[in-house]
């Protein structure tokens, strides 16, 4: 699932809306976000949110696309550092286990910055108007998966499994995401794992012989009362 990270204080819960003392793409983020929980994502318009940062329209043009880029933040920013995730996962790591792995880190935030992830998240997540543009950037998502698997078995990125694991994974971390929504008890980081956990019982059979073997390995170091090697 996508995560962008808060920068320069854009995170804080109780920004405040008015002229700032200097404008920036995660300033723009916070005053838009405070205009949404106050007016609601489709009744707030670009001039609002170039009004309150004290901008012309002009002005925030160049810092987002659209209303709806400013809600996903540094996108591609962040595809680039889940692809260094992925890339950092050790060949001797089971395929499943580093996908698991790079997921859970990609979406771990410090706690100053989970009420601002949530608001992003359920935007993205429950506001109509922006279901259309998730359609995209999930597309992009998916195809940094698809990479990863493809490389891990030796298969074309077209090919049906390196294709099944980006769709399972996604729709595997957007049910965590909505899971997390409606219990604000619940830790992100958790739900991730563990959903990514049963979404490997259904791939283990398809990874590489170097992959199960390894897989088989740290089980049995488990049963034993051992760590298993990361």
């Amino acid at each position: 699932m996508v995560a962008s990270h808060p920068t320069n204080g854009a995170g804080s819960p109780g920004a405040r809306i008015g002229r700032p003392s200097a404008t920036s793409r995660d300033r723009l983020e916070s005053l838009a976000f405070e205009l949404f929980a106050s007016k609601g994502f489709e009744q707030t318009t670009v001039d609002d949110i170039a009004a309150a940062a004290g901008i012309g329209r002009r002005t925030f043009f160049r810092y987002h696309a659209s209303k709806n880029d400013l809600v996903w933040g540094d996108f591609d920013g962040e595809l680039a550092r889940l692809r260094e995730l992925l890339a950092a996962c050790p060949r001797d790591v089971p395929m499943m286990d580093g996908l698991r792995d790079a997921v859970v880190a990609f979406n771990r935030f410090d706690p100053a910055d989970v009420p601002w992830h949530r608001r992003r998240m359920e935007l993205i997540l429950r506001v109509p108007a922006l279901q259309a543009d998730s359609t995209l950037r999930y597309a992009s998502w998916r195809q940094v998966v698809t990479a990863f698997v493809a490389d891990r078995t030796g298969q074309s990125p077209d090919a049906l499994l390196p294709r099944l694991v980006g769709y399972t994974a996604l729709g595997t971390c957007i049910a965590a995401y909505e899971q997390w929504l409606t219990d604000p008890d619940a830790d992100l980081a958790e739900l991730l794992d563990t959903a990514m956990r049963e979404l490997r019982g259904g791939f283990a059979g398809h990874e590489p012989a170097s992959d199960r073997a390894a897989g088989a390995a740290g089980a049995g170091a488990g049963r034993a009362g051992q760590t298993p090697t990361r």
